[in-house]
């Protein structure tokens, strides 16, 4: 006899595996290809095929049509309003939440200043700035973390008042010494290849990395940050950025060959068990961030 699953109001007649290919943040990697992928086909009887990668380039070649994922879960508004603006999907629901952190490696001579840094002995932004420190990010062009850590310093900048500690920690918007793969910095972090790196704070856990965490006022978590900082404009690849919440969302595409499993994985992510498995990966509830819609 058939079984049939429930997910949210969408129902699946589990009579057989069926595949779902979803492509997501970079930084969702350790808990997307663990146990969400084990769940989703445990409780969806969904074979999930994910690709990693940074939100805003999956975004563009989603919108070029090089790739024709299922569902789409970006970090932050930006890659998801790009998708939902080029007509590739009707919505994008929330998810999870999440906030900027600064990670470093247990192996870096500077570790003892930031783990002091972190207990509030000494300030981390001053660490940052040590001569011979090796700091690691993602390109801003192609993935919203890079940008966030920029958006990040000049919020640090502005609350600390120290006006070139963007130039002092980042150097340039491109500063090819600092730009790696984000499925790769975490890694470097451990093997002390890199002394600290930006971080959201899922990221530093699955390599049992220290982070220090950093100040709901330039943290990226509260929902109002643009507002607040109408000032904070980041010119990167031709375009201008403003800072936004890390939320995460999940969009149904609208030539997904498995709409259905779509469907019922975005709302499995919003349920019960979708929702355990993402406290239990320090993510946060969404809370009342809204669906987008275009």
């Amino acid at each position: 006899m058939a079984l049939a699953v429930a997910a949210g109001d969408i129902w699946l007649r589990a009579e057989q595996t069926v595949t779902l290919d979803v492509d997501y943040a970079g930084s969702m990697g350790s808990m997307m290809e663990g146990p969400i992928k084990a769940a989703a086909a445990a409780t969806l009887h969904l074979e999930m095929h994910g690709r990693a990668q940074g939100s805003s380039a999956l975004a563009q070649l989603i919108v070029g049509g090089s790739i024709r994922p299922d569902v789409f879960i970006p970090v932050a508004a930006g890659p998801a309003l790009t998708v939902l603006r080029a007509g590739k999907a009707d919505s994008a629901q929330p998810i999870a939440h999440t906030e900027m952190v600064i990670a470093y490696s247990p192996k870096s001579r500077f570790a003892p200043k930031f783990e002091a840094a972190s207990k509030g002995k000494g300030d981390w932004w001053k660490v940052l700035q040590e001569s011979g420190l090796r700091f690691g990010r993602t390109d801003p062009v192609t993935d919203p973390q890079g940008r966030n850590i920029i958006f990040t310093m000049m919020l640090a900048a502005k609350m600390y008042r120290q006006a070139d500690l963007v130039e002092k920690v980042l150097g340039p918007a491109i500063n090819e010494k600092q730009i790696f793969q984000e499925q790769t910095v975490q890694a470097r972090l451990q093997s002390g290849e890199l002394d600290a790196a930006s971080a959201y704070r899922i990221q530093p856990g699955p390599f049992n990395l220290p982070y220090i965490t950093l100040r709901k006022e330039i943290n990226l978590s509260g929902h109002n940050v643009q507002a607040e900082h109408p000032d904070i404009l980041l010119n990167v690849g031709g375009k201008t950025y403003n800072p936004e919440p890390l939320i995460y969302y999940s969009a149904v595409l609208k030539d997904a060959r498995n709409p259905a499993g779509a469907a019922a994985f975005t709302a499995w992510l919003r349920g019960n068990e979708g929702q355990a498995i993402f406290r239990r990966y320090n993510y946060d509830a969404p809370g009342d961030a809204p669906a987008l819609h275009v």
